[in-house]
This record gives C-alpha cells, structure tokens and sequence, in this order.
C-alpha cells in the first residue's frame, strides 16, 4: 500500500511501544521516517531495521522531546536528510509516578509535564512553523490516554499532562483548520507495551488488569497504529480536534460497582 507514498513522519518515542509500531506501520503505507529516541539506541536501530525492510527510508534521532533547542535540532535533521514532514506523531511520554501530590518532589511532576505536555508542544509548534512555510496542510497525531479524561490517584502529574495535552489539541484545531493541518489525539487504555512492563512479565497481574476492561484483554500496540495510519490519511481529512478512544470499553467502566 502507498496511501503515503512521498510523505515525511516525524515520530516521537519511535524506539519501542506504541511509536515504534506506528513508524512501521507508516513506512508500510510507503512514509520516510524520523524516529526520535531518548535513550535507547539499540531499541531505535531495531525500529530502523523494521522500516527500511518494509522499503521506506529511517532516520535516527537522538533527543529529549522536553529540551526544545534539540526539538529544533530535529527537525532540522529531518528536512535536511529526508524532507519536509508530512506527519507529526508524538508518541514520547513517560508514565504516572504513583506518588499522591502531596509526596511527589516538584522535580518529577516537572519532568512528566516537561515530557509529555511541553514536549508535545514543542514538536507541534516546530512543525507548524514548517509546514506554514512550505504550502500548508500535514497531520498531527498527539497520543494521550484515556486518562486525559479519567482521574488516577497517585496519577496527577500524569494525568494533568494528557489532559492538558487533550485541550491543546482542540485549541491547535481552532487554530490551524484554515491551513489544511488536521489535529487530534488517539487516547489509549491498556496497551502491552513497556509503559506496561508489568503486565507484560506477570500473567496474574494481566489477567486481573483484563478482568476490568469490558473486552477482556489488552490491546496491542499495532491496534494503535492502525488508527493512527487513518488519521494521519486523505481519508481522515475531515478529523479535526477530536480525541479517538481505543480502550476496549475500559473508560466506560466510570461510576460502574458504586
């Protein structure tokens, strides 16, 4: 398929999970592709390997999505070496701490807001600027969670940054509708990637998770994908500041057993 084919994706946190899986998936689609990574150099090369054998070109790219000199950086590296982008998905993130708000050290509610809210506006605010300067129109992708909207103790620093992230969306929207730049948020529930390690190591442990969710299991990270490839399509042009919920009826659970 070459739904894609001639377009540049810029993918946050492409070295595993959820990003990983949606840079291949483009790449199938026929999209060149910027992976982005904080730290895990191996886990991005095996990404690249991934694109390049579904025959679309990779970049690799080393940055912290919450520093914006090197959000700069990136794009930079990425209209030099393999064009204007098309296709912005932020996938990069880190999880909740656990930690209830009164115990939490300002440093780590800074460092998930830093990541996950700033990151993701850095990335847009970049790639606006080009696509602006370069005919208008693209696609931006802001992965958030069903807990943009759904509260979590031990979850405010997490949970106050997708929901932040889910109204920056909606105001992008407002914003970038007359220059043809579709904006929204894919909001996942439990998905098995490393975010969810436990899960993945500890059959118990998932088969209580999945009791909760009305489908009864967890989803993959290629199920993401998957719907992020419709959105970032001609087809999807239409879609605009909306947040898409893939969670298996999880989110749906809200006030039920009380």
């Amino acid at each position: 398929m070459d739904l894609l084919k001639g377009r540049v994706a810029i993918i946050t946190g492409a070295d595993s999970g959820i990003g990983r899986a949606t840079a291949v998936e483009l790449s199938k689609q026929g999209a060149d592709i910027l992976i982005n990574y904080h730290s895990d150099e191996e886990s991005a090369k095996e990404t690249l390997k991934l694109i390049e054998g579904n025959g679309s070109k990779g970049l690799l790219f080393k940055a912290d999505v919450g520093d914006y000199t090197q959000i700069q950086e990136l794009f930079a590296a990425t209209r030099k070496n393999l064009g204007i982008p098309w296709i912005l998905v932020n996938s990069a993130g880190v999880n909740e701490s656990g930690i209830f708000a009164d115990e939490m050290d300002i440093e780590v509610f800074d460092r998930t807001l830093k990541t996950n809210l700033y990151g993701t506006f850095y990335s847009c605010k970049e790639f606006i600027k080009m696509r602006k300067e370069n005919g208008n129109g693209g696609k931006i992708v802001n992965i958030t969670s069903i807990h943009e909207e759904v509260a979590r103790a031990g979850g405010s620093d997490y949970c106050a940054s997708k929901g932040a992230v889910r109204n920056l969306t909606r105001c992008l929207a407002l914003e970038l509708g007359p220059f043809q730049i579709n904006v929204n948020n894919v909001a996942p529930g439990m998905i098995l990637t490393p975010m969810n390690q436990e899960a993945l190591d500890n059959p118990d442990y998932l088969k209580k998770a999945e009791s909760n969710i009305p489908y009864q299991r967890a989803a993959k990270p290629w199920e993401v994908a998957k719907l992020v490839a419709y959105l970032v399509s001609d087809d999807a042009s239409y879609a605009a500041g909306q947040t898409f919920t893939l969670d298996g009826g999880l989110s749906l659970n809200l006030g039920q057993g009380a």
